[in-house]
């Protein structure tokens, strides 16, 4: 998923993850006071004064218009196409694609993304066809030489061997490039693991079946299972309810078409004698 952020998260952004600084050391080094910059930085705040987003621009080495959001390029607003040296096709595909253009960002900033591009030069341009096919010749050249000899049968361990050594060009760098790539995207996963730019870590169901197996390892009645487990699905802390709402919570599940045994009287007198224990704990 991308992600625009705002001008406050922007603000925040500089200030935390690219210095590391607090409100307090921000003010001290720009001049601008703590309260103003705790206020931009703020969700609900839009009137940031024009004095204060130059100063800001200038301190963290940034345009205005990325302070602004009029675009995601922090340092090279002005940067003339032609210094990219990229083909009119891939400027109309950068300029209108409707890709992750952050996603690709990192992947160009990756450390190791010179060792993909090389390994796919390496690959497309043939640069190595012509060593992998003369490995490739002398150990069948020698292969055919024993079975002329020996006459061995194909299915011979040494003679297998030979075979099996030979580097299939297409699967090896197949298999080289997929490794580079892998190596990437688990480092830019790995960064966005905890941030909002990144789906949630568990999906419903595993956390259904988390409540349920806490609900199975409870040490009370049915029906006390059964509240426990309706309250966590609502977000309820079952420990906190009264002895009354309790009863009330009873009532209503005794009305569920869906639970197998129904809550009869005595079970309700045992389930308020247990949430009582619960309480006096």
């Amino acid at each position: 998923m991308e992600t625009k952020l705002t001008i406050q998260e922007r603000l925040k952004d500089l200030r935390v993850v690219d210095r590391g600084l607090s409100l307090e050391q921000l003010a001290e080094q720009t001049g601008l006071s703590k309260s103003a910059l705790g206020k931009y930085e703020a969700e609900d705040f839009k009137d940031i004064s024009p004095f204060a987003i130059v100063t800001l621009a200038k301190f963290y080495g940034v345009s205005t218009d990325y302070l602004l959001g009029l675009t995601e390029q922090k340092n090279h607003p002005d940067t003339a196409l032609s210094e990219l040296h990229l083909s009119d096709d891939a400027i109309e595909v950068l300029k209108n694609g409707k890709f992750n253009k952050r996603l690709l960002s990192e992947m160009l900033c990756h450390p190791d993304f010179q060792r993909l591009m090389l390994d796919i030069e390496i690959f497309v341009d043939r640069i190595a066809d012509m060593r992998i096919n003369d490995m490739n010749a002398v150990l069948e050249a020698v292969r055919q030489m024993l079975l002329a000899k020996q006459g061995a049968s194909q299915d011979d361990l040494y003679l297998r061997t030979l075979e099996l050594v030979q580097v299939q060009e297409e699967e090896y760098f197949g298999h080289v490039v997929s490794e580079d790539l892998n190596w990437i995207l688990r480092d830019i996963k790995k960064a966005h693991k905890v941030d909002r730019t990144t789906a949630d870590q568990s999906s419903v169901a595993a956390e259904t079946q988390a409540q349920l197996q806490e609900v199975m390892s409870f040490e009370g009645s049915a029906e006390e299972k059964k509240a426990r487990f309706f309250l966590a699905n609502l977000g309820i802390d079952y420990d906190a309810i009264t002895k009354e709402q309790f009863v009330t919570i009873i009532e209503v599940l005794r009305l569920s078409t869906h639970l197998k045994n129904p809550i009869n009287g005595r079970g309700k007198t045992k389930s308020h004698q247990g949430h009582r224990r619960l309480k006096r704990k």
